[in-house]
């Protein structure tokens, strides 16, 4: 059964054939196609407007982003053997990459299956469904994922605010199996205690893998501050690859307890102090104090969520890259990140130089850093593209 279809206005198409795979619902020509005729999750063909189709895509007639293609094939169904075949295609993708089963293993638009995200902690698989699309293919996608990995669970994450705008439900389940009463990851030969319930997004991230074993290793005999430290996924490789001391700052207790289980997993508990505290606080107290640190670790939460919060996000980006840099030892190393896209790298590279500049610091950049590679930037997609992270050699003006 052919799929029903929806008109493009005329010139809407050119960022589809480049390859993008979003419609935006004012690229629709509602007069030929209304949007509400369709419910959200329907299957639908994308034509321009002389009629030439561009492919399958599932619809949402209530979101700016209206329709998603999963396809440039007019005819695909997402059914069992669609899914199994994507799945497949990532798994296949990791396996060259990694030798042990914990990485993200659907990143979304850069697997084919856009509106989904699965991390694999071993034998629990963390899904999260942020569309009225994949959401309507949920049992299948479970039967599929069951069949493909035997996992001994499998968490629906869906404690997020991008199911909100697809008028979704945001309570996260456990939809298949048990889940361990302890659950164990490995990156860089570090063991982290997770927590996937209750957890930030899937439960773990991934993305800065490459970036933390860069930073270890030039962490040996030096005093590290990991800011906005959450489970300690810097710090604590940092405390392994033999740092003199390691501080973690967060505001989460819930975090600061995960990192000290996982300090104490790696026996490197006597290294370590775990402060919760304001990171802003924390840097305008330690300056105060005269406290200084030989590597600083800047990787906070995205600030830049959206177009309109750049102006506000930009100015947290500023101040707090400009209060670690006054914190930081004469010869140090800062390890500044930022996960916002809407904050480029250009962005970035500003903050830090003026930041340099105003504080009258040599600053040059001796190593930059992305998404780990189990987090693929589409080459047409730049919304999959978020990460980015310099390390700066700090030392006086010359």
């Amino acid at each position: 059964m052919a799929h029903p279809e929806i008109y493009l206005k005329k010139n809407e198409d050119k960022r589809l054939r480049k390859g993008h795979l979003w419609v935006f619902s004012n690229e629709v020509d509602t007069k030929r196609t209304p949007l509400n005729q369709f419910s959200p999750g329907d299957m639908v063909v994308i034509k321009d407007n002389t009629g030439k189709p561009l492919g399958s895509a599932y619809i949402n007639p209530n979101t700016l982003i209206c329709a998603r293609l999963i396809s440039r094939k007019p005819s695909i169904k997402m059914g069992g053997n669609f899914f199994k075949n994507r799945l497949s295609n990532a798994l296949a993708l990791r396996n060259k990459l990694f030798d042990k089963p914990f990485y993200r293993l659907i990143f979304g638009e850069s697997d084919g299956l856009p509106g989904l995200v699965i991390d694999r902690f071993g034998s629990v698989l963390s899904v999260q469904i942020t569309t009225a699309g994949i959401e309507k293919q949920k049992e299948i996608l479970i039967t599929t994922l069951v069949e493909l990995f035997s996992p001994d669970a499998i968490i629906l994450k869906n404690d997020n605010s991008q199911r909100q705008l697809e008028e979704l439900t945001q309570e996260s389940e456990v939809i298949y199996g048990t889940l361990p009463e302890t659950l164990v990851i490995e990156e860089n030969n570090t063991l982290f205690n997770i927590d996937v319930v209750d957890g930030q997004k899937t439960g773990w991230f991934y993305d800065h893998r490459y970036s933390r074993a860069k930073m270890a290793k030039i962490a040996k005999n030096q005093r590290v501050l990991d800011l906005f430290s959450y489970s300690g996924a810097w710090g604590i490789p940092a405390a392994l690859s033999g740092a003199s001391e390691v501080t973690c700052v967060d505001s989460s207790e819930s975090a600061l307890v995960l990192a000290q289980k996982s300090a104490k997993l790696n026996n490197v508990q006597d290294k370590m102090n775990f402060v919760r505290a304001d990171v802003f606080d924390f840097l305008k107290k330690a300056r105060e104090n005269n406290e200084r640190y030989d590597i600083v670790v800047l990787d906070p939460p995205a600030l830049v969520k959206r177009k309109k919060d750049f102006k506000a996000g930009y100015e947290a980006y500023r101040r707090l890259n400009h209060l670690a840099l006054q914190v930081l030892n004469k010869n140090g190393i800062l390890v500044s990140a930022s996960c916002s896209h809407h904050l480029t790298k250009s962005n970035l590279h500003e903050i830090l130089r003026s930041s340099g500049r105003h504080i009258d610091r040599h600053l040059v950049f001796i190593e930059s850093g992305s998404q780990g590679p189990d987090h693929p930037i589409h080459p047409s997609i730049p919304e999959t593209e978020y990460l980015k992270t310099y390390f700066c050699s700090v030392s006086s003006s010359l």
